[in-house]
């Protein structure tokens, strides 16, 4: 059987040993690169085979955005999240930019591997602490089994994100109303429409989004003004 091609994105000098220590045991799993930026990685996905790319990119001389640049020249490349960061937010946030699998870096060896795995296959995989973690939050978890989360990114209008951070400081569906000289209705159609394109199932969890996003800050909070 091939051996699974393995490229390692992380500047981290102490991250990339300690991968590299692992796969030295796994022998379904070669480590083909070792990237310590998004240059080095596009240069070696352009012109050489592999099929998972482990990456964090949160790390120094990395950005979320070079998976589209990679999936230019091969829409079908894999991408393993791994970072400290582990809020639902985050998770969403990078598969909708085209993360595939997602694990923490505090995750076991035997995680790790089998998400590596499971992604060359083209499944899907997330860790259960993550799982856990995007439930506390009220992400809903059914639309990434389910769905598996297009990559293509999530578009909200001017009008959507106005409401996300009305929501967000406190007023009501009647105030936003009164306040954007709209009816009711429109606002919660909007409000509808918002939380399925986020994959979120109740307030909390989109002032929990609106606050970890930068839309609002958490003193930001107006009660019920008067209107």
């Amino acid at each position: 059987m091939e051996s699974i091609k393995l490229i390692i994105a992380d500047s981290s000098e102490l991250f990339q040993f300690g991968i590299s220590h692992i796969m030295s045991h796994v022998p379904d799993i070669k480590i083909v690169c070792v990237a310590n930026s998004n240059e080095e990685l596009i240069e070696y996905c352009e012109g050489h085979p592999y099929d998972v790319v482990l990456f964090d990119y949160h790390a120094k001389n990395f950005s979320i955005d070079v998976i589209e640049q990679v999936k230019f020249h091969n829409r079908n490349a894999k991408f393993i999240g791994i970072t400290g960061e582990k809020t639902g937010g985050v998770v969403l946030k990078g598969i909708r930019n085209g993360i595939k699998s997602y694990v923490k870096k505090e995750c076991s060896a035997t995680e790790i591997v089998d998400a590596i795995r499971e992604t060359a296959k083209g499944n899907q995989f997330f860790c259960g602490d993550l799982m856990e973690q995007m439930r506390n939050e009220n992400v809903n978890v059914e639309n990434i089994e389910k769905e598996a989360l297009s990559c293509d990114p999530i578009s909200l209008s001017d009008r959507e994100l106005e409401i996300i951070k009305m929501i967000a400081e406190g007023y009501t569906n009647a105030q936003i109303a009164a306040l954007l000289y709209i009816s009711n209705h429109t606002v919660n159609t909007h409000r509808k429409n918002i939380m399925k394109k986020l994959g979120i199932n109740n307030t909390a969890g989109l002032v929990m989004l609106a606050v970890k996003s930068g839309l609002v800050t958490p003193d930001s909070y107006v009660g019920l003004p008067e209107i």
